[in-house]
């Protein structure tokens, strides 16, 4: 089995490609020219980030069977924040949470000198608080936020506030509603004076053409970059997007899924087989769109986690039918 982890991290060396330049005719050229974002890598470069939770991620002396057990601290870790009920409380932040898909606390990071180096990105759910947080009933959570974020200067933030905004199945967002949400948290903390932030917009990804993003878009004044996610097939319509608005693209969530349709297969990798297909019909892919499109691609996150051990995707139709891998030693064996 090849040493796929060795190649995400190669992958930052990659010289850049021509993604921008090979959008598809029927979509219009970017009527901007294509300039660096916040916190965008030099050419040539792209920032690995690994997710999701703590165990996944490791390399602490609670959590020791994950990705930083095994491998060099890469340039991001991925982090998961929940707002609602009263006063400033925000789940994930200080205290270990748990939502049925691993612990999660932001705050063990900056305490580890194993991550003195990397940069953080928060995924930041507000799912029902998007009025409240309009009408700024949750300035109490969002100033907590905000000071944790001050406090990690000058190490880089990427916020992705109401992250995968399309997926209204399980977010039930609606752009009305999603749209002031999201330019509220940026004029607050821009207010604030906290600088150390790249704001990150995030698409589920597959199935949302480029007309229904329109909808859901802040304005180039509130996105530093485009994200999406990346699971059971090669979406591009993301990168064509950010080509268009002169943004990098930052593939905020990735895991192996196979996907025919709205049909999901095994992809338990303790059989031979099937590691083997999962290289050779998602890893490879995936690397080929990276590499294809590396002059707007400049990060991924890759989730490093078993979904059927976690009680939250048991019942989920994309995972249910799928065993990933627990730690980063069982990819490379």
């Amino acid at each position: 089995m090849k040493n796929i982890f060795k190649l995400l991290i190669l992958f930052t060396m990659f010289p850049s490609c021509t993604g921008c330049g090979n959008q598809d005719p029927e979509i219009p050229e970017t009527p901007e020219a294509r300039k660096p974002a916040k916190y965008e890598p030099e050419e040539g470069q792209c920032f690995v980030f690994i997710s999701q939770d703590l165990e996944a991620v490791g390399g602490l002396p609670d959590y020791n069977q994950g990705y930083c057990d095994h491998f060099a601290t890469p340039a991001g870790i991925t982090v998961y924040l929940g707002m609602g009920g009263d006063g400033d409380h925000v789940s994930g932040l200080y205290e270990v949470s748990n939502w049925g898909s691993g612990d999660c606390c932001a705050n063990k990071y900056p305490l580890s000198n194993r991550f003195d180096n990397s940069m953080i990105a928060i995924g930041l759910a507000m799912v029902g608080q998007e009025e409240a947080i309009s009408s700024g009933k949750q300035d109490a959570a969002l100033d907590k936020i905000g000071e944790w974020i001050r406090n990690m200067a000058p190490h880089p933030v990427f916020l992705r506030i109401g992250y995968e905004f399309d997926g209204f199945d399980w977010n039930h967002y609606i752009p009305a509603t999603y749209i002031p949400a999201y330019k509220y948290i940026k004029d607050r903390f821009d207010a604030a004076g906290i600088d150390n932030i790249a704001y990150v917009w995030q698409s589920k990804g597959d199935g949302t053409p480029i007309s229904e993003l329109d909808k859901w878009y802040p304005g180039n004044d509130y996105v530093d970059w485009c994200a999406y996610s990346y699971f059971g097939k090669p979406d591009k319509v993301m990168i064509e997007y950010a080509c268009r608005k002169g943004k990098p693209v930052f593939i905020a969530e990735a895991t192996p899924v196979f996907q025919e349709g709205d049909t999901y297969f095994d992809a338990d990798i303790n059989k031979p087989e099937t590691a083997q297909r999962i290289w050779d019909e998602w890893f490879t892919g995936f690397f080929k769109v990276i590499e294809e499109n590396g002059d707007v691609i400049k990060a991924f996150s890759y989730i490093n986690i078993d979904w059927l051990s976690q009680p939250m995707w048991i019942e989920n139709v994309t995972f249910s039918a799928m065993r990933l891998p627990h730690s980063a030693e069982r990819l490379c064996k």
